[in-house]
């Protein structure tokens, strides 16, 4: 989901437990700034949910990317999501390593939080959105979230070829990022590329005002809200 700039969004609204391995480690809370994270996630934070837990925030780099991951969910096991990152990570660099490359040019950082949808690209900070619950499903493999990823970042390389937003095609860009998924469905084993494929084949049967859908993010939000006070509720 590609989530405009902010003269973008004011033009037309917002649219619709391992220990650390080579590929994961812990980031000193002081090389936070050299990263550019000082500040930045204070901005973010504002399209998320204002009545939240106070997350915990941890510093990481997976596979050459910085990553933030803020868990407001304690029955979430931080180390579990970001092994499952790095694994959807190395999906991509397996099977379809000239994808991972475009990302480590466009993207800055990865983002890990609870938020309305599974990913998001947002252009301002070349920031890749991947969403807690998403990455912290056993239901799933990682070739879904792997796909998800990937979706986020053919928005990114698009906006890193220098679209200009005004002339964007949201309907024709999530084919696109579709189309990609598909490919990278096909490339995985059939095991593990079946639900890939099966998803980016339906999206690409959609209409164009489906396939780009305009999202009521505050219902979307209290939905949110409602599951994660279940899961609190569940706890206690």
């Amino acid at each position: 989901m590609y989530r405009g700039t902010n003269m973008d969004r004011s033009r037309r609204g917002v649219k619709t437990a391992a220990r650390a391995s080579p590929a994961i480690c812990r980031i000193p809370r002081g090389l936070a700034y050299v990263l550019g994270m000082a500040g930045f996630f204070d901005r973010l934070r504002g399209i998320v949910a204002q009545h939240v837990p106070t997350p915990v925030t941890e510093h990481h780099v997976v596979r050459g990317f910085p990553v933030v991951l803020e868990n407001t969910r304690p029955d979430i096991e931080s180390v579990a999501v970001v092994a499952r990152l790095d694994e959807a990570l190395g999906l991509i660099e397996r099977y379809q390593p000239w994808r991972l490359a475009h990302m480590r040019r466009d993207l800055a950082r990865f983002w890990i939080v609870r938020y309305p949808c599974r990913g998001a690209f947002f252009p301002d900070t070349q920031t890749c959105m991947t969403e807690l619950t998403f990455l912290a499903r056993t239901d799933i493999t990682a070739a879904p979230v792997a796909a998800s990823i990937l979706h986020e970042g053919m928005h990114a390389r698009v906006h890193g070829m220098g679209v200009h937003p005004a002339s964007r095609d949201p309907a024709r860009e999530e084919r696109l990022c579709r189309v990609a998924e598909l490919n990278f469905g096909h490339a995985l084993p059939p095991e593990l590329g079946a639900p890939v494929i099966e998803r980016a084949e339906a999206s690409l049967e959609l209409s164009d005002q489906d396939v780009a859908p305009t999202i009521d993010w505050t219902e979307a939000q209290r939905r949110q809200d409602a599951i994660d006070e279940a899961a609190r509720q569940r706890r206690s």
